[in-house]
């Protein structure tokens, strides 16, 4: 699996997941349960993640979103 998306912002996240599914590229979103350990404070960011095959089709998705 790739990265191609980390971000603090919960919004900018469910915008993310949004689109890649749109697409049709199934993701996974990692430390996305860390806010309970942090304290909700927000500096771990969540990883969005895709498969090798599908990461040509996600980053062509996500091509127009500002990182962060």
């Amino acid at each position: 699996m790739e990265e191609v998306f980390r971000t603090n912002d919960p919004v900018k996240l469910s915008y993310i997941e949004h689109l890649l599914a749109e697409a049709g590229v199934e993701c996974v979103v990692l430390d996305r349960h860390i806010s309970a350990i942090e304290g909700n404070i927000g500096i771990f960011p969540r990883r969005v993640l895709v498969n090798e095959g599908q990461l040509a089709r996600a980053r062509l998705a996500l091509a127009g979103v500002e990182p962060g």
